[in-house]
């Protein structure tokens, strides 16, 4: 698997305030993708809330399906037999302009962010989310960093923590629960004034997470 960094993933302290903003809902993921289309050919369900009728509009409905252990309404798009999905025509996304929420919060920047793999079958979205390189204006940027991938790490080891219920299920459910719970691991040395990574009290990671919820 690549692992030459050669992707400039860009500033990660901006980056962060923006893939925040996505999570919660309150803006779209702008990543400069360019030619690269791994997480529309990596055999992924593609999840579609009730709500978002103009994109339901335009996906032919022998494609969609009830989206198990969710209300009434929400439905999975599938993919084809070779992984694709269905609305990728001559390489391209046919209905960008109205494509589903979940792809305009998607960002595989996630995964260098929280220093773990994607587990998409076929290993695409790895290999591209594995030559993203970020770049950092302070050392307080490259401390939240550090703070992402430990938070990361101790979720992963610490499945007591999460809400009852949710538990990450995939490597993206992880690195988005290790950016929202990130703050709770820095803190500030004291001497310095600089921020470092601790080892933060369990019941504030699940205070964090709870919020989730």
């Amino acid at each position: 698997m690549s692992d030459a960094r050669d992707l400039p993933a860009g500033d990660f302290s901006a980056w962060m305030t923006a893939v925040q903003l996505a999570i919660r809902g309150e803006g779209a993921s702008d990543v400069p993708c360019g030619s690269c289309t791994a997480c529309c050919t990596a055999s992924q369900f593609i999840h579609i809330g009730p709500d978002e009728t103009d994109t339901l509009a335009r996906i032919p409905a022998g494609v969609l399906f009830p989206a198990p252990r969710l209300p009434r309404g929400h439905v999975l798009m599938g993919y084809d037999a070779r992984g694709h999905c269905p609305m990728l025509i001559d390489g391209k996304c046919s209905i960008y302009a109205h494509r589903p929420r979940t792809c305009r919060t998607y960002d595989c920047r996630v995964f260098p962010a929280a220093g773990i793999e994607s587990d998409d079958d076929k290993g695409l979205i790895a290999t591209q989310a594995n030559r993203w390189s970020f770049s950092y204006q302070s050392d307080d940027d490259r401390t939240q960093h550090d703070a992402v991938r430990a938070s990361a790490m101790y979720l992963r080891e610490h499945r007591e923590v999460h809400p009852k219920g949710n538990v990450p299920a995939t490597a993206t459910h992880l690195a988005v629960a290790a950016i929202e719970a990130h703050e709770v691991f820095i803190g500030r040395d004291e001497p310095t004034g600089r921020t470092k990574v601790v080892a933060p009290e369990p019941e504030a990671v699940r205070v964090v997470l709870s919020r989730r919820t």
